[in-house]
């Protein structure tokens, strides 16, 4: 329902609800097409928890034998893991977007075949940087998701104990 406002005036299918939306789609392209795009998406979750959890778990072991006190040290450490969340994300989340935002071009084609040609066309026409343009708007969107998430678990005693 989201991109379909984006899309030109006469191209939009118009969905009434999202009841509407998942009836129609699975009429009109087949219920698979509900999940069109999934991939891209978890792959990013994946190399966020990863970024999230492993650095989250590593930090904190390592600021154990600092004068820092739990609080702090729980806090810093999950600063450092919402950095390497948005690090080890970021490069998949332009990918996902890049992929959901693709229209056919003049020739009738999509510009990527998916995910894995979407980031060697990238990478070979753009550089291996133009991954991480705006990082720092990314990070200050993700890192505090991050923070709450594993400042919260960590307190309820899911992670760490």
């Amino acid at each position: 329902m989201q991109s379909d406002g984006l899309k030109p005036v006469g191209q939009r299918a118009n969905y009434s609800s999202v009841i509407d939306a998942l009836v129609r789609i699975s009429k009109t392209e087949g219920v698979t097409a509900l999940w069109a795009g999934c991939y891209p998406t978890v792959v990013r979750a994946m190399a966020l928890n990863f970024g999230q959890l492993a650095f989250f778990s590593e930090a904190k072991q390592r600021l154990k034998d600092t004068s820092l006190g739990p609080r702090t040290q729980t806090l810093a450490a999950s600063a450092i893991a919402g950095f390497f969340a948005s690090f080890f994300s970021l490069p998949f989340d332009f990918v996902k977007t890049r992929l959901q935002k693709q229209s056919k071009g003049p020739d009738g084609k999509m510009p990527y075949k998916g995910m894995f040609h979407c980031f060697s066309k990238v990478a070979s026409e753009e550089g291996m940087l133009r991954f991480y343009r705006g990082f720092t708007t990314y990070y200050v969107r993700i890192a505090p998701h991050a923070m709450v998430t594993l400042i919260v678990a960590d307190y309820l005693g899911f992670i760490t104990k």
